[in-house]
Order: C-alpha cells, then structure tokens, then sequence
C-alpha cells in the first residue's frame, strides 16, 4: 500500500507545559464531556479547555481507531503517537498503515530503549516473561510504559480509547481524571460506550480496524502475549493469558495514585 504524502506531522514531544489548574479543570471537563453525546463533541471541548500539548496514545485497537477517526475528521491538533513493542503481530502493522491512509495524517511511533531491551532478554530470555508475573512486568515496563513516559512529557492532556465495559477494573473510568504521577489530565471520551455504540460508529464511519478483532480478539497488545478469546470469557481474557492473576493490566492504566489525587 503506499504511504499517504503531504502528511501533516504531529506537534512537537519537546513542547512547554503551560501553567494551569489541572485538578480543577479536569473535574470541569469530567462533568461537561458526560453532559455531550457526541464524540466530536467531547474532543472538541478538550482541545478548546486544555493548554499546551494533549496526546492521544493509540494501540490501534477498535476503540482507539474510533477516536482517531473522529480526531482525524475534525482535524484536532493532537499529537498522536503509538508504541511500537517490537512485538506486535503484523495485522497490527498493518492497520497503522491503513489507518495512516485512510486518514492522511502521520502517526507518531515510539519505541523502547534498544539497550533496555536487550539487557532484559539477556536476563530473562525471548520468553522469559511467561515464567513469572515480576518477568511480564517487567516486559510490559520496558517495551510500554517507559516509552509512554517519554512520550507523555511535557503534555497537558492524555487522551485514551478506554470504556468502562471492557473489564471489572474499568467499570469507574471517568471522561476525565488529574493523574497526578504523570502531572497532566488523562481523558476518556468514548469511557461511557457500549460494545455495541462501539460497533456502530465503527460501521457507520468505515474505520479501519484490525483484522484480527474479527477472529476472536477483542483485546489485542503484543503477539506472544494475546491469544483469542473463547465463548463467554471476558474481553481481557486473551491478555496474559497463562496469569491467574485478577485485574491484569501492562502498568499503563492501573498506575498508583498519589494521596492527593483525584479518587
């Protein structure tokens, strides 16, 4: 497929924060994104009320591909970036660039450190993540987290495609929270979406989605670490998949919170 030209690249990662009340205007937007049904809508209000650098971070999964679309649409000044593990499966790759033409608009990738990473599989071996919990983590820290760390800095705002649907651990999502470690407002626009609005827009809009949410996977991160999804299991269950462990997160939704941070 060839690759869209004349692409509009994203907002410089080295951007200033400006000085603002983030608790106070994340709880203003919490309250005014529920009160508006429509998605435009709510990413509109986001790029009119917060200053400086918003992110999306998008894993190119169906409910990050419905946000982009309506960014994309609106033609909204967000740096959009993804992460690129090392380990995705190639439909994944395929979708970004899909996606990429579809819409005309570069997607900003970051990667891991490449010397983090070869010290981690020198210590756990290409595998190693399945042989323990602290292993898998430390995967998910390396490969994921870090590079959104660096990729958040200096951001007012972290737009996500998170809903409250998609497991236990999201039943409370807000459309907008102060996440005090990061310093910054993290937004959920589409947190209050069924699977079915979900499925909708995606129809109604023709958004690219990865091919692989039509062979059982809902959820979809790196290749050695997601399988399909049986009949009744939860949409998660494909993740991490050898784990007992409830709530399974990579680190970069379930961070702790500090004491003065919004509940």
């Amino acid at each position: 497929m060839t690759r869209p030209s004349a692409i509009p690249q994203p907002a410089a990662a080295a951007s200033q924060p400006f000085s603002f009340d983030g608790p106070a205007v994340a709880a203003a937007l919490d309250v005014a994104l529920a009160a508006e049904p429509c998605l435009g809508a709510r990413l509109r209000s986001i790029a009119n009320h917060i200053p400086g650098r918003v992110a999306f971070s998008t894993s190119l999964g169906i409910e990050d591909q419905a946000v982009f679309a309506a960014i994309a649409t609106a033609d909204l000044p967000f740096d959009v970036f993804t992460l690129d593990t090392g380990r995705h499966f190639p439909e994944t790759l395929e979708t970004l660039e899909a996606t990429e033409a579809r819409y005309g608009r570069r997607i900003r990738i970051t990667f891991p450190v490449a010397a983090e990473v070869e010290a981690l599989v020198a210590r756990d071996g290409i595998m190693g993540f399945r042989n323990a919990i602290e292993n898998r983590k430390a995967c998910c820290d390396i490969r994921k987290v870090r590079p959104l760390n660096t990729a958040l800095a200096g951001a007012n705002g972290w737009i996500t495609g998170l809903r409250r649907d998609q497991s236990a651990g999201r039943a409370h999502v807000p459309f907008a929270e102060w996440d005090a470690a990061q310093g910054l407002i993290k937004l959920n626009p589409i947190a209050d979406w069924s699977l079915a609005t979900l499925e909708a827009y995606i129809k109604d809009n023709a958004v690219p989605i990865n091919a692989l949410h039509r062979q059982g996977f809902p959820s979809i991160g790196c290749q050695p670490c997601t399988r399909a999804i049986r009949p009744g299991e939860d949409i998660r269950a494909g993740r991490w998949w050898w784990e007992n462990e409830d709530g399974k997160e990579c680190g970069l939704h379930n961070r702790p919170k500090h004491k003065d941070a919004d509940a």
